[in-house]
């Protein structure tokens, strides 16, 4: 299969030349639901989801509010501070800062922070067994077990936008430093066949901010960008299908990082320029290596036969980290040490150091086109 694709937004201005000329519609699988969504069916080639960042509007881009961030052990604290997330220049900044900044430093260790006993803005977007088991809604801090020491955010159009089958293209700009942890990526609107991994996920673009970090002869810092799909029957019974894509300039230029989700195939690229295809020829349960069907009321393209939602979010530190990874600082915690947090804010100086005015992810713009 050839690895480059016709640039997609000549590819959707001549449908949409077509569509007005002739007076024509093809109609398109895609489907889509949330108030920002335009009513369906859908024409292929129609645009049906737009943000260029003329302004952060918040009832749009859902604010998470967590102690636990992602699950996967990160520092941050994600919040809707205007520190956190911002308009600047036309563009989305998503960016760390240090928690003492806000709070002072002796508040790490002594303070308490109580998600549920805030305003609706702050308030804990955490619920029910995995708040409890994230520790996402109330923390308590102690000189060895101190609060998290970066705040960060995460925005979601859970409410506002979800679609199935359709191309997504994100126009970003890395950050880049130590430790940081970007993503663009994808989640269930409705959890139709179960909570993770049943009902799957989506990650367009993972990468990490470090310079220089290298883990058996391979660069997997800021030159490395990865994309996964993941899925299973339950956490402990998974699979996960992944490809990355090395290339310089990641964080020094905007570069357009893209999805393209039909009813047979899912592909990403970045720039046009597809890297990685997935094709579940008998089901993604056999593609995974599964021994039996999680969805035999799905299609072959089960779970990933139902709508998703987009994520945004700039993450600190946490298992994406790989131990015995070179770095010109080592890494500062262990994966599963209990004491991480503290651990890492003790390194500060040294990764601190790295961070800077590109320590933010910037988004230019975030589009979805029917198919």
């Amino acid at each position: 299969m050839a690895n480059y694709v016709v640039t997609l937004s000549i590819v959707l201005l001549l449908l949409h030349a077509v569509t007005v000329c002739f007076g024509q519609c093809n109609p398109s699988p895609t489907t889509a639901t949330g108030w920002k969504a335009p009513q369906g069916p859908y024409c292929s080639g129609q645009l049906i989801f737009e943000d260029n960042f003329d302004y952060l509007d918040r009832s749009v881009w859902e604010h998470e509010n967590s102690l636990g961030g992602g699950g996967n052990n990160e520092f941050q604290w994600y919040s809707g501070s205007g520190r956190n997330s911002y308009i600047k220049d036309g563009h989305l900044v998503l960016r760390p800062t240090l928690t003492s900044e806000e709070f002072g430093e002796e508040f790490l260790s002594t303070g308490t922070i109580n998600l549920w006993e805030t305003d609706d803005f702050n308030r804990c977007t955490d619920e029910g067994e995995w708040a409890e088991q994230i520790r996402g809604c109330y923390r308590q801090g102690s000189p060895e077990y101190i609060l998290n020491p970066i705040r960060s955010a995460r925005l979601r159009t859970h409410n506002s936008f979800g679609f199935k089958f359709g191309r997504l293209e994100i126009r970003a700009r890395l950050p880049v430093g130590d430790w940081i942890w970007p993503a663009l990526w994808m989640m269930p609107k409705d959890d139709y066949y179960g909570y993770w991994p049943r009902s799957g996920e989506i990650d367009i673009m993972e990468s990490r901010g470090n310079r220089d970090l290298w883990h058996y002869g391979e660069h997997i810092g800021v030159n490395k960008v990865s994309s996964c799909l993941h899925f299973g029957d339950s956490p402990d019974y998974r699979s996960q299908l992944c490809n990355s894509d090395h290339r310089d300039g990641l964080y020094a230029f905007f570069h357009n990082y893209q999805l393209i989700w039909t009813e047979n195939v899912i592909q990403f690229a970045i720039n046009d320029q597809v890297y990685h295809t997935i094709t579940p020829y008998e089901g993604f349960w056999r593609l995974g290596g599964l021994s039996f069907n999680p969805w035999p009321e799905g299609t072959l393209m089960a779970p990933f036969d139902k709508e998703f939602h987009l994520l945004l979010n700039v993450a600190v530190g946490g298992d994406y980290f790989p131990d015995g990874a070179s770095n010109p600082h080592p890494k500062p915690w262990y994966l599963g040490q209990s004491t991480a947090m503290t651990s890492f804010w003790n390194a500060r100086a040294d990764w601190y150091s790295t961070w800077g005015e590109e320590a933010a992810m910037e988004i230019d713009h975030v589009r979805v086109w029917a198919l």
